[in-house]
């Protein structure tokens, strides 16, 4: 089951910072070390089938910045809609680590994400929060389809990895001259934009906070059963209104 704010094994050593950030300079290529190289390593070295990387921004809890696969990108999908599982939680806390998504504890603990994430290939979820003392940046989530415990060598080079990925996002806001932690550049790779656009349009149409926003957006979605993007870009595209709560319902435009 989850494992809240673990130790984290053997000492991150400068021997074991160099050995990891060599493979991603080999993997750039004569390139800038990126996202997806950080990525890339981690399915590598932590043993897992898929990774990606999710930032923070004031409008939405999550935006995904890269994913490996599908399967990883529909799995931070669904933590966006939502808005429960490890990767939520971990953006709150320390590291969550869950070696197995089918027991009962953790479909009491995320009674959604838990077996919906199954169903889309999870066995196993490890969530790594991407942060500089108190600025939360994002997460690495890595996700393996069988379940099984990360090793401590395993997690030692993922932990290492996600420091090294939270220094590349900075690294990258920093060159775009970025100083507002609710902006990225376009560099940065985010893949739903339009949540964050739809909810800018539901704010001014019901009157609400980015937060109120949000979570109307999140609950129409869940009660259609359809992504909340797809959702997002007909608010967007002028096909959907949704109404304030409480009143009747929502309506295509």
């Amino acid at each position: 089951m989850g494992k809240d704010n673990p130790g984290r094994g053997d000492p991150m050593t400068a021997d074991r910072r160099l050995r990891l950030w060599a493979v991603l300079v080999d993997a750039a290529r004569g390139g800038a070390v990126a996202v997806d190289h950080v990525c890339a390593a981690a399915v590598s070295v932590a043993g897992v089938d898929s990774a990606a990387v999710a930032v923070f921004l004031d409008a939405t809890p999550r935006e995904l910045v890269y994913a490996t696969d599908r399967t990883a990108s529909e799995l931070e999908d669904l933590a966006l809609t939502l808005g429960e599982g490890p990767c939520v939680d971990a953006t709150t806390g320390g590291p969550v680590l869950v070696a197995d998504l089918t027991v009962p504890e953790c479909r009491n603990r995320w009674p959604v994400f838990a077996p919906a994430a199954v169903l889309a290939g999870a066995g196993a979820v490890f969530a790594l929060p991407l942060r500089v003392g108190g600025i939360r940046l994002g997460v690495l989530d890595l996700y393996r389809a069988r379940a099984g415990d990360l090793g401590a060598e395993q997690l030692a080079d993922a932990l290492v990895l996600a420091d090294t990925g939270c220094a590349v996002l900075l690294d990258d806001a920093t060159r775009h001259g970025v100083d507002r932690d609710d902006q990225w550049p376009e560099g940065t790779g985010l893949h739903h934009p339009e949540v964050h656009q739809a909810t800018g349009v539901i704010m001014v149409q019901l009157g609400v906070t980015a937060a109120v926003a949000l979570i109307r957006l999140r609950a129409y979605a869940y009660a259609q059963d359809r992504r909340l993007r797809d959702v997002a870009a007909d608010v967007v595209a002028r096909r959907l209104r949704l109404g304030p709560a409480g009143t009747p319902g929502d309506r295509d435009e």
